[in-house]
C-alpha cells in the first residue's frame, strides 16, 4: 500500500511539473502579460501547498484540487492576454521630434531615428474613415484639423481576420527564427479597424520641403486580405538614408475592400474595387502634398509585393491612376495573365459571392449589411481576395489595356523567387503517380509537357537540392511549376508587353537562401529594404553584402529608371536579353530564366481558356 502511495505521488508530482512546462510555454507563446505569470506562480504555489496538506484524503477531494487548478489557470490566461497598442514609428529610442510640416489638412509633427539622420511621420489620414455611411464608398477626401497633428505611431491596421497569437508565434519560431524568447517587451498586439486609412513617410531628416527627391510608394501584399504597414520587412528608413522619400500606407482589405453588388454600383457609379480605390486615394494626396516633405511628385515609382505587385499592375491600367507616377516595381505577381490565377475575378463572379455574403448575415441590401459591426463582418466564410473589371477604376481585362498600349508606366522593375509556391502548397501530396493530375488545375490538357519539361527525379532526402536548379522529386518539380504559372509567368507576360511598346523593362530572380525565409515568397522584402542588418539573428555578412547591392539597385531605379549600378554585372533590359533575369543570390549575374520552357505551354493553356 506504501509503495502504490507512493508512486501515486511521484506520478502527480511529474504531472504537475508537466502541466507547469504547459502554462509557461502558452504564457510566452501566447504573448501574455506579466500579470498571467503572476497569477500563474500564484496558483501553482497555492496548490503545491494545497496538494501536500490533502495527502492521504479522498480521490474526489484530489481532483477537485486538480480541477482548481485548470480552471484557475485558464481564468489566468484570460485576464492577461496581450493588450493592443500602436506601433511606433520609430522603433527603439528617437532622436526627437520634428519641425512642423503642413499639408493640404493642416500642420503635423513626426519623429527622428536615434541619430537623426531620417524622419519619420505615420499615421497621417489620407482619406476620411471609411466606416459607417462610407463603408463601400469611394473614399472621401480626409478632413482637416486644428493645431498640430502628432503623428509618431501607425495607425490599427486594416480589418483583417485577427491571427491566433500562439500560431503566430510558433510560425515566427519555425519559419523566420526570431521569436524572443521570455521577453515582456513583445507582450502585445497590433491594433486592427475598419478605419485605416492612413499613411507613412520616411524622408531624409536634412531634405527641405522642394527638395524634389524621388519617391517611392510601396503597397503591401497579403492576398488582398491581410497584411499592414508597420511591418518591419519594409521599413522605409534605409532606402531614406539613399536620397528617396519613401511613402507606405493601409487599404481596405477582404469583405470591405472587394465586395460586390449591384446596388452599390448603382450608388457610386462602382463596386467590388474599393480596396484600388483607396490605393488611387493614397497617390492622389502624394501628389498634392509631397513636396511638403522635400518629395518630387512629378518621380512617383509605385511598387508592391506579391498582391501589393497585382495591385501595381491594376494601377498601371486604370484610367484613374493616369499622371500620378511615372514607374512601377513589382515583386512576385501581376495580372497580365488572360485569366489571373489569382487576385482579379469577373464580375459576375464577385457579384455572386456578394450575395452570399448578403445571405450569410441575412441582409436583403447592402446598406442593411452597412449595419453589421466590422468586427462580426470580417469573418464572412466568404473570401473576398480579388479585383475585378467594374467599369470604372479598371475597365477591360489589364492585357487588353497592355495591348492597346494604354499602360502608364514608363518603365518596369519586376522580378520573382526562386521558391514563390513552397509555402503555399505545404499540404498538397505529390507522387510520381499523381504528378501530372495535379498539374492539371493549372495548365489543363498541357499539364503532360509541363511535367516532361520538370520531370521529377530521384533525389536523396538528405540532401536540399540547391534553389538554383529548381525542381527536385515530384513535390518539388509540382511546387515549380506551380511558382511558374502563379507567380513568375505573369512577369514574364509583363515584361513581353513593354518590350513590344519600347518601353524599357528588367526582370530579377531571387535564389539567395538564409536563416529566414530563403528564397520562398516575400524573402527578398528585408533585402530590397536594406533591413537584413536589423534581423541579425537570421542572416549573415553574405546576406547584408546582398541587400546593400539590391537596395542600391532599386533605389537606382526610383531616381533614373534604371537599375544598373556601378560595380556591378551588365543587366540587360528584357528586349535585349529575353531569355536572362538578374539573378541575386550566392552570386549576383544574368542567368537564364529557370521556368522559361513552361511560358509557352502557359500561353496556350491561357489562349485556350479566353481565345478572345
Amino acid at each position: 500500500m506504501e509503495g502504490k502511495t507512493k508512486r501515486r505521488r511521484v506520478g502527480g508530482t511529474i504531472l504537475a511539473v508537466l502541466v507547469a512546462l504547459v502554462a509557461a510555454a502558452l504564457l510566452e507563446l501566447g504573448k501574455h502579460t506579466a500579470l498571467g505569470w503572476v497569477l500563474a506562480y500564484g496558483i501553482f504555489s497555492v496548490f503545491c501547498l494545497l496538494r501536500r496538506a490533502l495527502q492521504g484524503k479522498k480521490p474526489a477531494v484530489r481532483l477537485a484540487l486538480w480541477a482548481g487548478l485548470f480552471v484557475l489557470l485558464v481564468c489566468a490566461f484570460a485576464v492577461s492576454k496581450p493588450p493592443y497598442r500602436a506601433v511606433p514609428a520609430v522603433s527603439g529610442k528617437s532622436g526627437g521630434v520634428t519641425a512642423p510640416v503642413t499639408v493640404a489638412q493642416g500642420t503635423l509633427t513626426g519623429v527622428l531615428t536615434a541619430d537623426g539622420g531620417v524622419a519619420v511621420y505615420a499615421g497621417i489620414p489620407y482619406a476620411a474613415p471609411p466606416v459607417g455611411e462610407l463603408r463601400w464608398r469611394p473614399p472621401q477626401p480626409a478632413q482637416p484639423w486644428e493645431g498640430v497633428r502628432v503623428c509618431d505611431t501607425f495607425a490599427p491596421m486594416s480589418m483583417q481576420p485577427e491571427s491566433n497569437v500562439l500560431f503566430n508565434s510558433l510560425t515566427e519560431i519555425a519559419v523566420y527564427h526570431s521569436f524572443d524568447f521570455f521577453s515582456l517587451k513583445d507582450d502585445w498586439r497590433e491594433a486592427r479597424s475598419e478605419d485605416s486609412l492612413y499613411l507613412n513617410i520616411w524622408r531624409p531628416a536634412a531634405a527641405e520641403a522642394g527638395a524634389k527627391l524621388p519617391v517611392l510608394v510601396y503597397i503591401h501584399g497579403g492576398s488582398l486580405t491581410t497584411g499592414q504597414p508597420s511591418y518591419a520587412a519594409y521599413n522605409g528608413e534605409e532606402m531614406a538614408r539613399q536620397g528617396v522619400v519613401v511613402v507606405n500606407f493601409a487599404y481596405r482589405l477582404g469583405v470591405f475592400g472587394y465586395y460586390a453588388a449591384e446596388d452599390l454600383a448603382a450608388e457610386s457609379g462602382t463596386t467590388g474595387n474599393y480596396g484600388l480605390l483607396d490605393q488611387i486615394a493614397a497617390l492622389k494626396w502624394v501628389r498634392e502634398n509631397i513636396a511638403a516633405f522635400g518629395g518630387d511628385p512629378n518621380q512617383v515609382t509605385i511598387c508592391g509585393e506579391s498582391a501589393g505587385a497585382s495591385s501595381v499592375n491594376a494601377l498601371c491600367v486604370s484610367p484613374l491612376s493616369a499622371g500620378l507616377f511615372r514607374r512601377a516595381i513589382a515583386e512576385s505577381s501581376g495580372v497580365t495573365a488572360k485569366v489571373p490565377y489569382h487576385t482579379f475575378r469577373t464580375l459576375e463572379k464577385a457579384l455572386e459571392t456578394g450575395a452570399d455574403i448578403r445571405r450569410e448575415f441575412g441582409a436583403d441590401s447592402s446598406d442593411a449589411l452597412r449595419a453589421v459591426p466590422a468586427e462580426k463582418l470580417v469573418d464572412t466564410k466568404y473570401k473576398n481576395d480579388s479585383m475585378t473589371v467594374d467599369g470604372y477604376a479598371i475597365t477591360e481585362q489589364p492585357y487588353i489595356t497592355y495591348e492597346r498600349g494604354a499602360n502608364h508606366e514608363e518603365a518596369l522593375l519586376s522580378g520573382f523567387n526562386a521558391r514563390e509556391a513552397d509555402v503555399f502548397n505545404l499540404a498538397k501530396r505529390v507522387n510520381a503517380d499523381n504528378y501530372v493530375e495535379m498539374l492539371r488545375p493549372i495548365l489543363g490538357d498541357w499539364a503532360s509537357e509541363a511535367a516532361a519539361a520538370f520531370p521529377p527525379r530521384p533525389i536523396d532526402p538528405a540532401v536540399r537540392i540547391p534553389v538554383v536548379e529548381m525542381g527536385g522529386d515530384a513535390k518539388g518539380s509540382a511546387d515549380a511549376v506551380y511558382s511558374a504559372a502563379w507567380f513568375t509567368y505573369s512577369h514574364d507576360r509583363w515584361s513581353r508587353y513593354l518590350a513590344a511598346q519600347g518601353r524599357p523593362c528588367w526582370e530579377y530572380c531571387f535564389t539567395k537562401e538564409n536563416g529566414a525565409l530563403g528564397a520562398n515568397h516575400a524573402g527578398e522584402l528585408p533585402y530590397v529594404f536594406g533591413n537584413v542588418r536589423a534581423n541579425a539573428r537570421q542572416y549573415d555578412a553574405a546576406d547584408e553584402t546582398l541587400s546593400a547591392t539590391m537596395l542600391r539597385c532599386w533605389v537606382n531605379f526610383v531616381k533614373t529608371g534604371d537599375p544598373a549600378a556601378d560595380g556591378l554585372p551588365q543587366w540587360p533590359t528584357y528586349a535585349d536579353a529575353p531569355a536572362q533575369v538578374m539573378e541575386f543570390g550566392e552570386t549576383v549575374g544574368m542567368r537564364p530564366d529557370p521556368f522559361r520552357a513552361l511560358y509557352p505551354l502557359l500561353d496556350a493553356y491561357q489562349d485556350a481558356k479566353n481565345p478572345q
